[in-house]
Protein backbone atom coordinates (compact mmCIF):
# COMPACT_ATOMS: atom_id res chain seq x y z
CA UNK A 1 0.00 0.00 0.00
CA UNK A 2 1.09 3.54 -0.65
CA UNK A 3 1.08 6.31 1.94
CA UNK A 4 -1.91 7.88 0.18
CA UNK A 5 -3.84 4.59 0.28
CA UNK A 6 -3.02 4.08 3.95
CA UNK A 7 -4.18 7.61 4.80
CA UNK A 8 -7.39 7.11 2.79
CA UNK A 9 -8.01 3.83 4.62
CA UNK A 10 -7.38 5.47 8.00
CA UNK A 11 -9.77 8.31 7.12
CA UNK A 12 -12.40 5.84 5.93
CA UNK A 13 -12.11 3.59 9.02
CA UNK A 14 -11.42 6.36 11.52
CA UNK A 15 -8.46 4.37 12.88
CA UNK A 16 -4.72 4.22 12.31
CA UNK A 17 -3.59 0.73 13.27
CA UNK A 18 -0.06 -0.13 14.40
CA UNK A 19 0.49 -2.07 11.15
CA UNK A 20 -0.60 0.94 9.09
CA UNK A 21 1.76 3.15 11.08
CA UNK A 22 4.58 0.64 10.58
CA UNK A 23 3.93 0.52 6.83
CA UNK A 24 4.07 4.33 6.60
CA UNK A 25 7.35 4.21 8.50
CA UNK A 26 8.75 1.50 6.22
CA UNK A 27 7.81 3.48 3.11
CA UNK A 28 9.35 6.68 4.49
CA UNK A 29 12.46 4.78 5.53
CA UNK A 30 13.05 3.11 2.16
CA UNK A 31 12.04 5.96 -0.14
CA UNK A 32 14.85 8.13 -1.43
CA UNK A 33 12.46 11.06 -1.52
CA UNK A 34 8.74 11.41 -0.88
CA UNK A 35 6.49 13.03 -3.46
CA UNK A 36 4.45 16.16 -2.79
CA UNK A 37 1.33 13.96 -2.75
CA UNK A 38 2.86 11.74 -0.07
CA UNK A 39 3.76 14.74 2.06
CA UNK A 40 0.26 16.12 1.62
CA UNK A 41 -1.22 12.75 2.65
CA UNK A 42 0.99 12.71 5.75
CA UNK A 43 -0.08 16.27 6.54
CA UNK A 44 -3.74 15.26 6.13
CA UNK A 45 -3.17 12.29 8.45
CA UNK A 46 -1.54 14.54 11.05
CA UNK A 47 -4.47 16.95 10.93
CA UNK A 48 -6.96 14.11 11.22
CA UNK A 49 -5.14 12.68 14.23
CA UNK A 50 -5.07 16.10 15.89
CA UNK A 51 -8.79 16.71 15.35
CA UNK A 52 -9.77 13.20 16.40
CA UNK A 53 -11.20 12.33 12.99
CA UNK A 54 -8.70 9.45 13.02
CA UNK A 55 -7.77 7.68 16.24
CA UNK A 56 -4.44 5.90 16.62
CA UNK A 57 -5.03 2.42 17.97
CA UNK A 58 -2.74 1.90 20.96
CA UNK A 59 0.05 -0.56 20.35
CA UNK A 60 -0.33 -2.26 23.67
CA UNK A 61 -3.61 -2.82 25.46
CA UNK A 62 -2.17 -5.74 27.39
CA UNK A 63 0.97 -6.65 29.26
CA UNK A 64 3.18 -9.69 29.34
CA UNK A 65 3.71 -10.29 33.05
CA UNK A 66 6.63 -12.57 32.20
CA UNK A 67 8.54 -9.49 30.97
CA UNK A 68 8.42 -7.79 34.36
CA UNK A 69 9.28 -11.01 36.23
CA UNK A 70 12.27 -11.75 33.98
CA UNK A 71 13.44 -8.14 34.03
CA UNK A 72 13.26 -8.04 37.83
CA UNK A 73 15.25 -11.27 38.14
CA UNK A 74 17.78 -10.14 35.52
CA UNK A 75 18.34 -6.78 37.26
CA UNK A 76 18.89 -8.52 40.60
CA UNK A 77 21.37 -11.04 39.16
CA UNK A 78 23.22 -8.46 37.05
CA UNK A 79 23.61 -6.16 40.07
CA UNK A 80 25.08 -9.04 42.09
CA UNK A 81 27.56 -9.88 39.33
CA UNK A 82 28.59 -6.28 38.66
CA UNK A 83 29.27 -5.70 42.38
CA UNK A 84 31.68 -8.60 42.57
CA UNK A 85 33.42 -8.33 39.20
CA UNK A 86 34.59 -5.90 36.52
CA UNK A 87 31.98 -7.22 34.08
CA UNK A 88 29.39 -4.91 32.63
CA UNK A 89 26.27 -6.72 31.49
CA UNK A 90 23.38 -5.58 29.30
CA UNK A 91 20.12 -6.28 31.14
CA UNK A 92 18.11 -5.92 27.92
CA UNK A 93 20.12 -8.59 26.09
CA UNK A 94 19.87 -10.93 29.06
CA UNK A 95 16.12 -10.41 29.50
CA UNK A 96 15.46 -10.88 25.76
CA UNK A 97 17.42 -14.16 25.71
CA UNK A 98 15.50 -15.51 28.71
CA UNK A 99 12.10 -14.28 27.44
CA UNK A 100 12.64 -16.09 24.14
CA UNK A 101 12.82 -19.33 26.13
CA UNK A 102 9.89 -18.76 28.49
CA UNK A 103 6.13 -18.84 27.99
CA UNK A 104 4.35 -15.49 27.76
CA UNK A 105 1.88 -14.56 30.49
CA UNK A 106 -0.43 -11.93 29.00
CA UNK A 107 -3.05 -10.01 30.92
CA UNK A 108 -5.47 -7.22 30.03
CA UNK A 109 -6.57 -6.27 33.56
CA UNK A 110 -4.79 -5.67 36.85
CA UNK A 111 -6.61 -8.68 38.32
CA UNK A 112 -5.41 -10.83 35.44
CA UNK A 113 -1.86 -9.55 35.88
CA UNK A 114 -1.95 -10.36 39.61
CA UNK A 115 -3.21 -13.85 38.81
CA UNK A 116 -0.41 -14.37 36.27
CA UNK A 117 2.23 -13.10 38.72
CA UNK A 118 1.04 -15.47 41.44
CA UNK A 119 0.85 -18.38 39.00
CA UNK A 120 4.37 -17.65 37.73
CA UNK A 121 5.83 -17.47 41.25
CA UNK A 122 4.25 -20.80 42.17
CA UNK A 123 4.80 -22.72 38.93
CA UNK A 124 7.52 -21.01 36.89
CA UNK A 125 9.96 -19.26 39.24
CA UNK A 126 12.53 -22.06 38.98
CA UNK A 127 12.35 -21.99 35.18
CA UNK A 128 12.66 -18.19 35.16
CA UNK A 129 15.74 -18.35 37.40
CA UNK A 130 17.31 -21.07 35.22
CA UNK A 131 16.72 -19.13 31.98
CA UNK A 132 18.08 -15.86 33.41
CA UNK A 133 21.17 -17.70 34.68
CA UNK A 134 21.66 -19.31 31.28
CA UNK A 135 21.23 -15.93 29.59
CA UNK A 136 23.91 -14.41 31.83
CA UNK A 137 26.28 -17.32 31.15
CA UNK A 138 25.75 -16.93 27.40
CA UNK A 139 26.19 -13.16 27.62
CA UNK A 140 29.48 -13.49 29.47
CA UNK A 141 30.70 -16.10 26.98
CA UNK A 142 29.67 -14.22 23.83
CA UNK A 143 32.17 -13.00 21.26
CA UNK A 144 32.40 -9.25 20.67
CA UNK A 145 30.68 -8.68 17.33
CA UNK A 146 28.55 -6.05 15.68
CA UNK A 147 29.87 -3.13 17.74
CA UNK A 148 27.85 -0.76 15.54
CA UNK A 149 24.48 -2.21 16.60
CA UNK A 150 22.01 0.22 18.15
CA UNK A 151 19.49 -0.38 20.90
CA UNK A 152 15.79 -0.05 20.15
CA UNK A 153 14.58 3.40 21.16
CA UNK A 154 11.36 4.11 22.92
CA UNK A 155 10.04 7.64 23.09
CA UNK A 156 8.89 8.87 26.45
CA UNK A 157 6.03 10.98 25.06
CA UNK A 158 2.91 9.00 24.23
CA UNK A 159 0.65 11.70 22.75
CA UNK A 160 -0.47 10.89 19.23
CA UNK A 161 0.74 14.21 17.83
CA UNK A 162 4.19 13.80 19.31
CA UNK A 163 4.38 10.17 18.17
CA UNK A 164 3.52 11.17 14.62
CA UNK A 165 5.89 14.12 14.76
CA UNK A 166 8.64 11.79 15.96
CA UNK A 167 7.76 9.33 13.19
CA UNK A 168 8.02 12.09 10.61
CA UNK A 169 11.36 13.28 12.02
CA UNK A 170 12.75 9.73 11.92
CA UNK A 171 11.42 8.69 8.52
CA UNK A 172 11.03 11.97 6.64
CA UNK A 173 13.71 14.30 8.03
CA UNK A 174 13.38 16.78 5.15
CA UNK A 175 9.59 17.08 5.53
CA UNK A 176 9.62 20.58 7.02
CA UNK A 177 12.10 21.89 4.45
CA UNK A 178 10.24 20.40 1.47
CA UNK A 179 6.80 21.32 2.83
CA UNK A 180 7.84 24.95 3.43
CA UNK A 181 8.94 25.35 -0.19
CA UNK A 182 5.69 23.90 -1.63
Amino acid sequence: MSIKEIVEQALHDGYLTPSMEAEVGRICDTAAELSVEEYMALDKLMGSLLTGEVVAVPRKQFINVMEELVLSEAITRVAEIEQTSDSSLDVGDIAAYALNRLPPLYATTEEGANYQRQRAKEELQELIDRQVNEAIARYLDRPEFYPERQAIRKSGDSSVANQLSSLLKDYAPDYEQNNASV
